[in-house]
């Protein structure tokens, strides 16, 4: 038996040149998630995480936080970086289903317009409707995920921490719960930034426990460190 902590990225840079780097808050965010996971006194027995800069420099600030020791004697040692953990490309989805270039979204409706396509573009590319450029076809996006479930539930006990993105961990939970892809991007669109899920697991199945919790940031000190993108 074990516990799966399934947490996402904290603030990127959301409408910057390069996306793919936390923001100083997202690096606050992660690391007070660190903080928190030591004042809880947790021990992580294996850390998976993508690839993508924003999830390893977001384990980075949260292992910070946790002052090393917390997991383990040699941290570094049971970190496993995992490729099918990573985001799928948002640029690219938009792109499948808006082939117009679209502009910085620096205003309130710009941004829910961003939203809008990219939900419209998740919901064919899942449908298998696109093949968004570059991309993987969706089931083989769910393989990438899955395969680190099952990673998990064939190889690990105790506590382990599992750092990815919105889409990944969705996926995941929708895997878990048997959603359709429709519900599984409403949950993609609220999981917030740091955010904590976590799976009870054994050798034979995963199962919910908390989803998109920021037990980390519930004090009013924190309150403005609360971010979806």
């Amino acid at each position: 038996m074990g516990t799966l902590y399934l947490v996402r990225h904290g603030q990127a840079s959301f409408g910057a040149a390069d996306y793919d780097n936390l923001s100083e808050l997202g690096q606050k965010q992660s690391a007070r998630l660190g903080d928190y996971f030591r004042q809880k006194g947790l021990r992580f027995d294996a850390v998976l995480t993508g690839t993508l800069r924003r999830q390893v420099q977001t384990f980075e600030a949260i292992r910070e936080g946790l002052q090393a020791s917390a997991t383990g004697e040699s941290p570094e040692q049971a970190t496993l970086q995992w490729p099918g953990l990573n985001e799928f490309d948002s640029e690219a989805v938009i792109a499948a289903v808006y082939p117009h270039k679209l502009e910085k979204p620096d205003t309130p409706e710009l941004y829910r317009h961003h939203f809008r396509l990219l939900r419209d573009g998740l919901t064919q590319w899942m449908n298998g409707v696109v093949s968004p450029k570059g991309m993987p076809s969706y089931r083989e996006f769910q393989f990438g995920v899955t395969s680190a479930l099952d990673h998990v539930r064939k190889n690990c006990d105790g506590n382990v921490l599992l750092v990815s993105s919105g889409g990944p961990i969705a996926t995941a939970v929708g895997h878990v719960l048997g959603t359709t892809p429709e519900t599984t991007i409403e949950l993609n669109m609220r999981i917030r930034n740091s955010a904590v899920t976590e799976f009870a697991f054994n050798p034979k199945r995963h199962t919910l426990v908390t989803f998109n919790t920021l037990p980390h940031l519930e004090h009013a000190d924190h309150a403005s460190w609360i971010t979806h993108a």
